[in-house]
């Protein structure tokens, strides 16, 4: 388990990474350029991770139920959006509302795909969420009042 965990944090940092990068990209040129290329760089690297392990190429087959390929379209549009909210929001702010945001839907996905779960407990840690969320946002707003 504890190999999960780390793995998970390691995953948390390349995020981040991957996130300001695009953001410094998207600076430069504009957010759906950084996602282009976000997304050229990543197929790349994929492709010689899958060689090198020597794992055969085959050929695109339709197995799962056709929505369950839009998550290639809803990542490259994550990338975008984030690409062009964090130069305007900053790492941390965007972070934190990403991950809000991800919470939230994982509450209702999770209250939807199991109808008789602890409604109650969920409904309190996402009024938890937004209360953090508020809290950051007061604490953003005095600090540019301060300068």
């Amino acid at each position: 388990m504890l190999t999960y965990i780390l793995i998970s944090l390691i995953n948390g940092v390349c995020i981040n990474l991957s996130r300001s990068l695009n953001g410094r990209l998207a600076m430069d040129r504009n957010a759906f350029y950084a996602s282009l290329w976000n997304h050229i760089i990543g197929f790349i690297f994929l492709s010689v991770i899958l060689v090198v392990q020597g794992q055969q190429m085959t050929p695109f087959h339709f197995s799962a139920p056709w929505y369950s390929y839009l998550g290639g379209a809803m990542g490259a549009l994550f990338v975008a959006i984030n690409s062009y909210i964090l130069p305007r929001t900053g790492s941390t702010q965007a972070a934190m509302l990403i991950i809000s945001g991800q919470m939230i839907s994982g509450v209702m996905i999770d209250h939807l795909s199991h109808p008789y779960s602890n409604l109650g407990i969920q409904s309190v840690a996402v009024l938890l969420i937004i209360t953090g969320v508020w809290f950051s946002k007061i604490s953003a707003a005095k600090r540019l009042n301060n300068r």
